[in-house]
């Protein structure tokens, strides 16, 4: 596993990649997540691992935007897992479910990209019903030909 690139937060809400040494948004960071490059965010004065509050801002960014993934009652049933002697076992649940769902995906991603194009894979199609069809057509006017070939 590589180290994960490591983003500075700064003070006044600015982000840092100190491996291309050049300040970031939020969006620039949900890229290199959906990449998968591996992400730490630390607080430049103090250190502090602040990944987890960065990756909730993303999600909340993304929740707002355009299609919600976490309808408002899914997001009541998460805060009620909170103090509940069921939160770490939820939690195992939760993350197992969406490494699974990630997982299927991949696999279905993987298949469909083996699959050519369909464009190319219906004309490869199409030209084979058409020698087939060539073929079938040769075998039945080869009947006629030869009968009137011997008259």
């Amino acid at each position: 596993m590589t180290e994960a690139r490591i983003i500075k937060k700064y003070p006044n809400r600015r982000l840092y990649d100190t491996t291309i040494s050049k300040y970031v948004t939020l969006n620039d960071v949900k890229e290199l997540i959906v990449e998968r490059i591996d992400v730490k965010v630390v607080d430049a004065k103090t250190k502090d691992d602040l990944t987890r509050s960065v990756l909730l801002q993303i999600i909340l960014e993304q929740e707002e935007e355009g299609q919600p993934m976490m309808s408002a009652e899914m997001l009541e049933q998460l805060i009620r897992f909170y103090g509940d002697p069921m939160q770490n076992n939820f939690a195992t649940y939760l993350e197992n479910t969406v490494k699974l769902v990630a997982e299927q995906r991949a696999k279905v991603k993987d298949r469909m990209d083996k699959i050519t194009d369909p464009l190319s894979m219906m004309s490869s199609l199409a030209e084979r019903n058409m020698e087939m069809f060539k073929d079938i057509q040769s075998e039945m006017f080869k009947g006629i030909t030869s009968d009137t070939d011997k008259k």
